[in-house]
C-alpha cells in the first residue's frame, strides 16, 4: 500500500480556513441560506461540538464516531466537529435499514453515537452503553486548540456498497482526502463562486467527498435538495454544478420527455446555465449522454473512481469527453491494465485496472487478510474491473469483471456493450444483462427487462431484433422480464440479486 507523509493534514483548515466567514457553506432543503449556514458559524457549531466529544482529553486519537444526519447543515457541523475532535468520523444514512443500521454499527465500533432528533431512535437500540448525542444538544463551550490531524491520520470509514459482498469499511486517512479535493479543484476548476446542487447520498464516497467536500474545500456553496427529477431542472437555474449517477440522469431525461413544450424550453434554460455536470459511481449509457446533450447543450462529464482510490480517471473539463469513455488519469493516479498474470496490456486489449494513487485508502477496517488481497505484489490495487484504453489515451470500462465480463462460447464479452445496444429497442425502458450458467456456452447471454409501459417482448422478437444490431455471439439467449432492476443507493444494478432472483425461479 502507499505510504503517506505524517506531516500535518491541511484538510480541516482548508475547509473551515475560508478568508470570508459569511460565505454560505451550506444550504438546507429548506432552501434557506441565512447565517446559520455559513463557514463561520458552521466552524463554530463544529468546534462546540468537538469540545464535548473531547470531554476534557486533547484528542479522540482517531476514535470512530458513528453519526446519522439528514443531508442538512448539521451534517456538516457533525463532520467537522468530528475531525475538530481529532475523530475518524463513520457517516450512516437514513436510506439504511434497521439490519443495515446494525451491521455497520457493529462493524464499525464507535465509541460515541450522533443522531439529529428525529433519527435518534434508529440508533437508540445500538447504544450498548456508548453516549448518544443529538445535533440540537447543548454542548460543552470550546476552550484551546482543536485536535491536530496528522495526513496519516484516519479521516472517514465508508462502507462499500456491498455489491460483491457484505459491506466492508473503507478507512480514509486526512491525507488522502485532501489529494482528491486537490486533484478535483484542479481538474474541475473549483471556484469559490461556484453554487453545488447537491442530491446524492452522503454515505458514499461520491456524496461526501467529491460533492459535499469538493464545495467545502475551494470556498463554493452547496445546496441539499431531494431528488425530484422535476424540482432538480428547476434548480439549476440557481446553480453552476450538478454531479449525479446515472440513474438520476435516466429519471430527469424521462420528466423532460414528459414535459410540455414551454417546461422544456424552461429546463433546457436552465440547464445551459451550469457550468459543469458530472456522472459516476456507474457506467453512463453513450445514448443517455447524446440524449442530455441535445436537450440541454450540456456534455455531461464521466469520471471514474472507488470508495478505496478516491477519483481515478476522467473526461477532460476542457477538450472532447468521449461517449463509453471514463477519461485519462487524475494527476498522479497511474493506471495499469493488466492480464491475469498481471502483466501490463497494451491499447486495445481488455483486462483488469489496477491504481496506484495518493487517494488510496488506508484499508479495510479490522480485515487485514482483505486489505492485503486487494493489492498485488507491485502494490497496485486489484479494482476488479476490466477495461481497455483507446487510440486516444482514454479508458472504456467493460464492466465488473465478476459480473460483467461474460464468457459465452469461447467469446469474452462486455455486458455493458450489449446492455447500450438492447437499449435502443423500442419495448425496453431499462435493461441488464447477466451471464447464466449454460453447460454449452459457459455464460449464456440473458436480458433481464423493465418494458416501456404499453409494451410487450417475447425471446423470438428480441433476438430478430438483436441480430441486425450486434455479432451473433453477442445476442441474448434468455430474456427476463422483470418490474424493476434491483439497485443501490448510488444507483448501482445489483446483478448478484438477479442471479438470486433467476436461481428461485428455476
Amino acid at each position: 500500500m502507499p505510504q503517506v507523509d505524517a506531516a500535518a493534514s491541511p484538510l480541516v483548515d482548508r475547509l473551515v480556513g475560508h478568508p470570508i466567514a459569511t460565505d454560505v457553506a451550506v444550504i438546507g432543503p429548506d432552501g434557506v441560506a441565512g447565517g446559520a449556514g455559513t463557514y463561520g458559524a458552521i466552524a463554530a457549531r463544529a468546534r462546540l461540538l468537538a469540545a464535548t466529544l473531547r470531554r476534557g482529553r486533547p484528542s479522540l486519537d482517531g476514535a470512530r464516531v458513528a453519526f446519522l444526519v439528514p443531508p442538512s447543515r448539521s451534517f456538516a457541523d457533525v463532520l467537522l466537529g468530528i475531525w475538530f475532535a481529532g475523530g475518524a468520523a463513520v457517516p450512516l444514512s437514513p436510506l439504511h435499514s434497521a439490519s443495515e443500521l446494525s451491521h455497520l454499527v457493529g462493524d464499525s465500533a464507535p465509541t460515541t453515537l450522533i443522531a439529529s432528533s428525529e433519527l435518534a431512535p434508529r440508533l437508540e437500540p445500538l447504544r450498548d452503553g456508548r453516549p448518544l448525542l443529538k445535533t440540537d444538544d447543548r454542548h460543552a463551550p470550546f476552550i484551546g486548540e482543536s485536535a491536530a490531524n496528522a495526513a496519516d491520520a484516519p479521516a472517514l470509514v465508508l462502507y462499500t456498497s456491498g455489491t460483491t459482498g457484505k459491506p466492508k469499511g473503507v478507512m480514509l486517512s486526512h491525507g488522502a482526502v485532501a489529494a482528491t479535493l486537490r486533484a478535483l479543484e484542479s481538474a474541475w476548476h473549483w471556484q469559490r463562486t461556484d453554487h453545488l446542487l447537491h442530491v446524492l447520498p452522503l454515505h458514499h464516497t461520491h456524496g461526501v467527498v467529491v460533492a459535499l467536500l469538493g464545495a467545502l474545500w475551494s470556498g463554493a456553496t452547496a445546496r441539499f435538495a431531494d431528488f425530484d427529477a422535476r424540482n432538480v431542472w428547476e434548480l439549476m437555474a440557481d446553480s453552476t454544478l450538478f454531479m449525479a449517477v446515472p440513474t438520476m440522469h435516466h429519471k430527469l431525461m424521462e420528466a423532460y420527455r414528459a414535459a410540455d413544450d414551454v417546461t422544456r424550453a424552461r429546463w433546457s434554460g436552465n440547464a445551459r446555465r451550469l457550468r459543469l455536470v458530472t456522472s459516476g459511481s456507474a457506467a453512463l449509457s453513450p445514448a443517455l449522454l447524446d440524449a442530455f446533450a441535445a436537450a440541454t447543450g450540456q456534455t455531461i462529464l464521466e469520471r471514474y473512481g472507488m470508495t478505496e482510490i478516491g477519483m481515478a480517471l476522467g473526461n477532460p473539463y476542457d477538450g472532447p469527453r468521449v461517449a463509453g469513455s471514463v477519461g485519462v488519469p487524475f494527476p498522479g493516479v497511474e493506471i495499469d491494465i493488466v492480464d491475469d498474470q498481471g502483466a501490463s496490456l497494451g491499447e486495445g486489449e481488455a483486462g483488469e485496472l489496477r491504481v496506484r494513487s495518493p487517494q488510496m485508502f488506508s484499508g479495510y477496517l479490522g480485515d487485514a487478510a482483505a486489505t492485503a488481497a486487494s493489492f498485488d505484489e507491485k502494490g497496485r490495487f486489484r479494482t476488479g474491473d476490466t477495461g481497455l484504453r483507446g487510440d486516444d489515451g482514454g479508458i472504456r470500462l467493460l464492466g465488473r469483471t465478476s459480473t460483467d465480463v461474460l464468457k459465452s462460447g469461447g467469446y469474452k464479452l462486455s455486458a455493458l456493450e450489449i446492455e447500450e445496444s438492447l437499449r435502443a429497442h423500442p419495448a425496453i425502458a431499462e435493461v441488464a444483462v447477466i451471464g447464466v450458467a449454460d453447460e454449452t456456452w459457459g455464460d449464456a447471454v440473458t436480458a433481464c427487462v423493465v418494458l416501456r409501459e404499453g409494451h410487450t417482448l417475447a425471446l423470438d422478437e428480441l433476438r430478430a431484433w438483436s441480430k441486425e444490431q450486434m455479432a451473433p455471439y453477442k445476442v441474448p439467449r434468455g430474456l427476463q422480464l422483470v418490474a424493476e432492476l434491483p439497485r443501490n443507493p448510488m444507483g448501482k444494478v445489483q446483478k448478484q440479486a438477479l442471479h438470486a432472483m433467476l436461481a428461485r425461479k428455476a
